[in-house]
């Protein structure tokens, strides 16, 4: 019948995709299939290579003919033509004839082609919400399915094609640009809304008044946990505008971290600004740091330990929750700033004196220091002086740009 035998190739792999023994009969590979595809279905979040991959195998072994050749000679004899098995037939053709319809309702491949938008809002929280956790309640307003005629639009349920777009639901229009220059563009029909249908005045539905959706109120739970970031997406799935034939998409609450007066937070951790006096700074300092949770913590130096200006004191465990994982913290950091008195009477600076390590010494001697030209230091602010100086250098160059551009050559010809 075929010359000579072609030569052996593997033939367990469709079995291994079905994850049934090469004795398993028509019913076991009925059921393994049926199991698999619904759980690999694209509509269902699947794998869609798997899926066809499932489909493959299945259409393969569930013909005896074609099974006969894949036990013997493996699926290169398939590839070959070899008894017809060459052609694949669509995988969702094989899933419907196989179901009857697909168990999702509707047609399978038209709920893949088309899904409704997602609906995003920010969702506005403070610090201490993140911290503590919190619910809140949103009123939202959305359109379903409606309920008197099942989305059809019409009390019989009939509907007719669009007579402008001919039932294509896109319309076109030209536009002229310029002499012998048009462009065409594509958009959705306004008279049927994109749908390619129409239905009759008297045959709409008294309901949605051939909409086929009404508006619908509905109060959202939306849980903030603990930890959570800034930009972080809450989801509730299918909870967006519902429509016919169309996957209803998502609500989704963007969270939206409220700046805070007193703390910042980086990720895991919190940073607290903290200004001491230059007595506190040295002789230590005691204060109360009131918690995003409320609780009040008392924040204290060590014995004899100084503190200098712009140093960093951390706190484990009092920084935020980790996200899903609430007993865990960051840590809370403490940057210190250090005030000192703007001058010192001259008692004052003897008392210091006594105290403070001494000065150290010049070593210079009276000659070298009459040598020296004296100098007075004055208060600037740098922000302003480097500023200032940028707007100056600024406005020369933009003058230099204004003088005419023969002016330096007639001064070069004079010379």
């Amino acid at each position: 019948m075929f010359g000579r035998a072609p030569k052996k190739s593997d033939n367990t792999k469709y079995y291994e995709i079905l994850g049934v023994p090469k004795n398993a009969s028509p019913e076991d590979l009925k059921k393994a299939y049926k199991k698999a595809a619904i759980k690999n279905h694209p509509d269902k979040g699947g794998d869609p290579e798997k899926f066809k991959e499932l489909a493959h195998a299945y259409e393969v072994l569930s013909d005896p003919e074609k099974r006969e050749i894949y036990d013997q000679y493996g699926e290169d004899a398939l590839k070959e033509g070899m008894g017809g098995g060459g052609g694949m037939h669509d995988p969702f053709d094989i899933f419907s004839s196989f179901f009857g319809g697909s168990p999702f309702g509707g047609s399978s491949r038209g709920r893949r082609q088309r899904r409704g938008e997602d609906v995003i809002h920010p969702l506005k929280v403070s610090l201490e919400d993140l911290y503590c956790g919190t619910t809140k309640k949103l009123s939202l307003s959305r359109n379903v399915i409606c309920s008197k005629c099942s989305g059809k639009g019409s009390k019989s349920g009939a509907s007719m094609n669009c007579s402008g777009c001919q039932g294509t639901g896109m319309k076109v229009s030209v536009r002229q640009l310029g002499p012998g220059m048009i462009q065409q563009m594509q958009h959705p029909c306004n008279e049927c809304k994109g749908t390619g249908q129409t239905i009759s005045d008297k045959d709409r539905c008294p309901q949605c008044k051939g909409d086929k959706v009404v508006p619908e109120k509905k109060v959202l739970e939306v849980v903030v946990e603990k930890g959570m970031q800034h930009d972080q997406k809450i989801t509730f799935a299918g909870e967006a505008d519902e429509a016919p034939d169309t996957v209803t998409g998502d609500i989704v609450f963007v969270v939206q971290q409220k700046d805070h007066p007193r703390f910042k937070r980086k990720g895991e951790d919190l940073f607290y600004e903290h200004t001491l006096s230059l007595t506190e700074a040295l002789c230590g300092f005691r204060f109360v740091l009131n918690h995003l949770d409320g609780r009040q913590l008392l924040i204290k130096s060590l014995p004899g330990e100084v503190i200098k200006p712009g140093q960093f004191k951390a706190i484990y465990d009092e920084g935020m929750p980790i996200h899903r994982r609430p007993f865990m913290k960051g840590k809370l950091y403490i940057h210190f700033s250090v005030e000192f008195p703007d001058s010192l009477n001259p008692d004052q600076v003897k008392a210091l004196e006594t105290i403070l390590p001494p000065r150290p010494s010049m070593s210079l001697t009276d000659m070298e220091l009459d040598e020296c030209e004296e100098t007075t230091l004055h208060n600037v602010n740098i922000d302003e002086e480097m500023k200032r100086k940028q707007t100056h250098a600024q406005q020369e160059a933009y003058d230099e740009d204004d003088e005419p551009a023969g002016a330096q050559r007639v001064q070069c010809a004079q010379q």
